[in-house]
């Protein structure tokens, strides 16, 4: 059994627009690294983070949370150190807790021989999620460690479905550089919603999804559409309406926000339609001033692995 281990944990978008708190999908080669070795005293220790300046705290990192539910329930005493590598800002709409939280408990499971399973993983996962957004919630740790496109059918008993995704499906994300807490974006949320707008969401979700399983780029496009949140957190996010309305003239399929913003994403058919969409919506920050970082991507087939 390895004492220490180094792997990469993807960056996830979640949401996808009409799938509020269900949908999500991996990134392809954007995250972060981290490493982790075992340590004799029992203890779970975060040596470094490097990139940002974030608590090292066991109790309050969402690594170390996650890694101590797993803990608790094959009731071992082994401890960890932890140095952990990001590249995405925290509060960037890109899963960047959820990273920290599914690469905590896949790289503990591996260095005690892998006593639970991916989808057990997922539930330890869930539990960094909530030190930081205050709900047990996987819509990112869920495509974090299972890779792809995935939907969470249910939260009682936890039911996650993998998604198929096209072959010629890239994404697009821009990052302006303004911190959305996802505590703040859910408070703004209304509590309640209109049938009539419920079932065109419901229409919505189910069209994305047959449009994955269908390879139907313009069913996915046509699908892209959400009634509930979006309007209310845009607001949140500066360019929002400008970029979706130029990106979906150019040609991308169809235009969101990226879990609680203020990242933005898009889907394009094709890298080169991808790449121009990227360079777009970097532009319309570039014009104005704002600091932007912007990238493209297949959706990741892998979850969390070893490097």
């Amino acid at each position: 059994m390895a004492d220490k281990i180094k792997i990469f944990s993807p960056s996830t978008v979640a949401n996808v627009g009409c799938g509020y708190d269900v949908l999500g999908f991996a990134l392809a080669g954007i995250g972060e690294e981290m490493k982790v070795t075992k340590r004799d005293d029992g203890k779970l220790v975060i040596d470094e983070i490097i990139g940002f300046d974030l608590s090292k705290d066991p109790t309050v990192n969402t690594a170390t949370v996650a890694a101590q539910a797993l803990l608790d329930a094959a009731g071992s005493k082994q401890g960890f150190s932890f140095t952990i590598k990001k590249t995405i800002n925290p509060g960037s709409g890109m899963g960047t807790s959820a990273s920290s939280s599914a690469g905590g408990v896949f790289a503990v499971n591996e260095l005690l021989d892998r006593p639970f399973t991916p989808m057990q993983l997922v539930e330890f996962a869930m539990e960094g999620e909530k030190a930081v957004s205050k709900k047990a919630h996987a819509d990112n740790v869920a495509p974090n460690l299972l890779g792809g496109f995935t939907l969470v059918r249910s939260y009682g008993p936890l039911d996650i479905l993998t998604l198929p995704v096209p072959e010629d499906l890239y994404v697009t994300v821009v990052h302006p550089q303004v911190e959305i807490k996802t505590t703040d974006a859910k408070k703004i949320l209304k509590k309640q919603v209109d049938l009539s707008t419920a079932v065109e969401q419901w229409g919505n979700v189910g069209g994305l999804v047959s449009g994955l399983y269908e390879s139907d780029y313009d069913l996915i496009g046509r699908s892209m559409v959400d009634k509930i949140v979006e309007p209310v957190r845009k607001i949140l996010i500066p360019l929002y309406d400008e970029v979706k309305t130029a990106v979906v003239e150019a040609g991308a399929l169809g235009c969101s926000i990226a879990g609680s913003g203020p990242s933005i994403f898009a889907f394009c058919k094709g890298e080169d339609k991808a790449n121009e969409v990227k360079t777009l919506m970097q532009s319309k920050y570039d014009e104005v001033g704002i600091l932007a970082y912007s990238y493209m991507s297949k959706i990741g087939s892998e979850g969390v692995r070893v490097i």
